[in-house]
């Protein structure tokens, strides 16, 4: 065990990827975590659920996962695992997909062996959820939490710290389109979409220009008489069918929807939808926090935070773990809380409040030069490796192994020449054969 000043009781919000490796790494340096986790089982947002069939198909509803049931990852398996428990085919007990981009389970596997193999499991109160989190004097955290099913105010505990690993990808994020609420058709978001058969024979309209407009416009047109997507990137007179398929067009983006059931785009031109799909993101929600948290989430800047984990006023004593996108999300999920870690044990000091905040509004400061709106605050497309291997020089880790960096990189540009077929051809076979002797270490 290492020698630290502070040993805390630490409640972590969320089982999922981020939960799981942050209670990992918290036991590690001598704290005790306590995990919350509404769902029966470990996994988060990988975690397969079917929504309710009388949610709202605009809403979160009942269930925290957005997995589609085609689900493949848009990242090669090499890449993706935590830092010293690789995702290697084969590695997980039950593991029963080979692919290098696996499907849902697969993933959901190798959390499930990682909980496993790290003992975390008795760590985690299943099926409760966190009500509260309320800051007390003294700098205690006051946590309320239910079990689902019961009723009444929960039970109140008390803790030292709490690290919110509650994940991202749950409550949706919904297009603004005039005179959408006069138009007949059904409206739904991606979070709620799970299979393509409820779609034969209708016509389709896609919002979205991500991973998950992407795959969804696919599988849908497997099964709908016409897919369109619209995209707000695309150039206004955009009306392209797309390659490989019969009943799917690209457009520009949407000007407005008409009570006849007809969705006008930029340029003027038109089609009769029967379903808008608003695959558009998602917005960041700590339902159970108040304004004691001292953070408030404008335009999804989850503001103010320290290298966007940290709130200056509270910390550390209060963190989030996860909030960063566009990028290899496991190996960060491990970083950051190996850093919070020895920052609460007392092994590392964090910069003063003023300095912090300081930081802060130097970067939001870059975006604006930049261009970047708020929205794009927690997004690390351009630079998740320097961020990934700043928090490694904190704790003292080597930083991100090169090869994880160099497939990241052909695996972008594979998916930008060749969208359809990514997943299934490829050209790093040289990084293969590295990470596979890198593998062997652990294995």
């Amino acid at each position: 065990m290492p020698s630290a000043s502070l040993r805390l009781a630490v409640a972590v919000v969320g089982a999922g990827a981020a939960g799981l490796v942050a209670a990992r790494e918290l036991r590690r340096e001598g704290h005790t975590p306590v995990v919350f986790e509404r769902a029966a089982a470990v996994g988060g947002t990988w975690l397969y659920t079917a929504p309710a069939t009388s949610s709202d198909p605009l809403g979160a509803a009942a269930t925290h996962s957005s997995l589609y049931a085609s689900l493949r990852t848009n990242l090669p398996r090499e890449t993706m695992g935590f830092l010293d428990f690789p995702f290697a085919a084969g590695a997980a007990a039950g593991s029963r997909d080979p692919h290098r981009f696996p499907g849902h389970e697969e993933v959901l596997r190798y959390l499930e062996a990682f909980a496993r193999r790290f003992d975390l499991l008795r760590l985690v109160r299943f099926e409760t959820e966190v009500l509260s989190v309320r800051r007390e004097d003294g700098g205690r955290w006051a946590v309320t939490s239910r079990k689902l099913g019961e009723k009444g105010s929960g039970d109140e505990e008390f803790y030292d710290a709490v690290v919110v690993c509650n994940g991202h990808y749950t409550e949706p994020r919904i297009a603004v389109i005039p005179g959408v609420d006069a138009w007949p058709g059904k409206q739904m978001h991606s979070h709620n979409y799970r299979v393509p058969e409820p779609f034969l024979d209708q016509v389709v309209m896609v919002i979205g220009a991500s991973a998950s407009a992407f795959d969804i416009s696919r599988d849908i047109a497997s099964m709908a008489e016409e897919v369109h997507i619209a995209d707000r990137s695309a150039p206004a007179s955009t009306c392209k069918k797309q390659p490989g398929y019969d009943n799917l067009w690209l457009h520009s983006m949407i000007d407005h929807a008409q009570e006849d059931g007809t969705v006008v785009f930029q340029d003027g031109s038109s089609i009769k939808a029967d379903v808008i799909m608003h695959c558009t993101g998602y917005l960041y929600d700590f339902p159970f926090l108040g304004d004691d948290s001292t953070i408030t989430v404008d335009d999804n800047r989850v503001d103010p935070l320290y290298k966007h984990i940290f709130p200056p006023e509270v910390a550390p004593h209060l963190s989030f773990i996860g909030l960063p996108w566009k990028v290899i999300p496991f190996p960060l999920f491990e970083l950051g809380p190996k850093w919070v870690a020895r920052v609460l044990s007392g092994r590392i000091k964090l910069p003063s409040k003023d300095k912090m905040m300081e930081d802060g509004k130097a970067f939001y400061l870059k975006l604006e030069a930049r261009g970047l709106p708020k929205r794009y605050t927690h997004n690390f497309s351009n630079y998740q490796f320097e961020y990934d291997d700043w928090l490694a020089e904190q704790c003292g880790h080597p930083p991100m192994e090169e090869r994880r960096k160099q497939m990241y990189a052909v695996n972008s540009m594979n998916k930008a020449a060749r969208p359809e077929s990514y997943r299934d051809e490829w050209d790093d076979e040289h990084l293969v054969a590295e990470a596979n002797e890198y593998f062997k270490k652990f294995l």
